[in-house]
C-alpha cells in the first residue's frame, strides 16, 4: 500500500508514467469510465476547499466510483475531540482510499501511519500541496511540452504557500530551471526551501520585489493570492494582500508564449481583464487537475 504526502514521493520516472496516463485518460474518458466500479473515496476537509475537494469527488465520480466524507472539521467527530489518528481508523472500514485536507502540518502523514487504506495529501497547513503540484506539473507538459529548460517566477506569498514549496521542490529535478521568487520582504521563501532544496542542490534563483523588472525573462509566472487564514492580525494581511496585481500593462511586458498559472482561488492578485489573454491558463489549470486525480486514484488502488 502506497500513499502520497509529497511530491517527492513519486520518482521523475513515476510521475512521468502518472501524467501519461493522465493524458489518455483526457483523450479517451470513456475508457475510464468504470474502472472503479464499487470503490468509495473518502473526502476528509477540515478546512474549506472548493477546487480540490470537488476534483477528487469528479474524479472518483468520472472513474465510476463513489464518494463519501466531510467538507470541514465542524462537520465531522472532530468537533467532539476525535483525533485524526482514529479518525482515519474509522474511515479505513467505510472506504478504499482516502484524501485528507487538514491545516495542522503533518496531520495527513499521521494519519497514513495509522490507515489501512491509501491516504493522499490535499493539503496540510502551509507544508504540501503534492496533488496541486502534479497539476501544475501536467498543465506545464502539456502546453509546454517540457518540464526542463524553463524559469519560473512565484510571485505572491512564497512564505505561507503551500503550492509554491511543493512545487520548487518537483521543478529542482529536472534539467536546466531556474527561479525567480517575487515578494514583499514579510512573505520571502522559508529558509529550508532556500538553503536545503536550492542552495543545497545549486539551483539557480533569485529574489526581487518589483515584479515589473522580471517579466521579460519569465517563461511561466505563477501567481499566488495573499492568504488570510494563515496570518496571525488582520493588519498584516491587509497591508500585503494588494502588493502585487497582475494586469494588462504588466502582461506586455512578458514574453509572447509566457504561461500564467495559479493554484486558485485569485482574490485581487490577478485582475479580470487578464481572463482574456490567450496566456491565461489558470482555468485551464483546473481540468487537467481532475485528470491528474484520476490517473493518482488508479495508480494507488492498484487497478490496471
Amino acid at each position: 500500500m502506497r500513499h502520497l504526502m509529497s511530491p517527492m514521493d513519486f520518482s521523475v520516472e513515476e510521475l512521468e508514467k502518472l501524467m501519461d496516463l493522465a493524458q489518455d485518460i483526457s483523450a479517451d474518458p470513456a475508457k475510464y469510465a468504470h474502472k472503479c466500479d464499487g470503490r468509495i473515496l473518502a473526502t476528509c476537509f477540515y478546512e474549506p476547499s472548493t477546487r480540490t475537494r470537488l476534483s477528487f469527488e469528479s474524479a472518483m465520480l468520472r472513474l465510476g466510483g463513489q464518494v463519501l466524507g466531510f467538507a470541514t472539521a465542524d462537520s465531522s467527530s472532530a468537533a467532539k475531540g476525535e483525533s485524526v489518528s482514529d479518525t482515519i481508523r474509522i474511515i479505513s472500514s467505510y472506504a478504499d482510499i482516502c484524501a485528507m485536507r487538514h491545516p495542522k502540518e503533518g496531520a495527513p502523514m499521521v494519519a497514513a501511519q495509522k490507515s489501512w487504506i491509501p491516504v493522499i495529501n490535499a493539503g496540510d497547513g502551509g507544508h504540501q500541496h503534492p496533488t496541486q503540484t502534479l497539476t501544475d506539473l501536467m498543465t506545464i507538459r502539456s502546453l509546454k511540452g517540457s518540464l526542463s529548460d524553463m524559469t519560473i517566477g512565484l510571485c505572491g506569498d512564497l512564505k505561507f504557500g503551500r503550492t509554491v514549496h511543493s512545487l520548487i521542490n518537483a521543478l529542482c529535478r529536472y534539467e536546466n530551471v531556474s527561479f525567480i521568487f517575487i515578494s514583499p520582504p514579510e512573505l520571502k521563501i522559508p529558509d529550508y526551501i532556500r538553503e536545503d532544496v536550492l542552495i543545497r542542490n545549486n539551483i539557480p534563483f533569485k529574489e526581487v520585489i518589483k515584479l515589473d523588472d522580471v517579466m521579460p525573462e519569465l517563461d511561466i509566472l505563477y501567481m499566488t493570492r495573499v492568504q488570510r487564514e494563515r496570518f496571525f492580525n488582520e493588519e498584516d494581511y491587509v497591508r500585503l494582500k494588494d502588493f502585487y496585481i497582475l494586469n494588462k500593462e504588466k502582461m506586455a511586458l512578458a514574453k509572447s508564449d509566457m504561461m500564467v498559472l495559479h493554484p486558485l482561488p485569485r482574490v485581487n492578485e490577478i485582475s479580470v481583464e487578464v481572463d482574456d489573454d490567450e496566456r491565461a491558463m489558470y482555468f485551464k489549470q483546473v481540468k487537467y487537475g481532475m485528470y491528474i486525480r484520476m490517473a493518482l486514484i488508479l495508480t494507488l488502488l492498484e487497478i490496471e
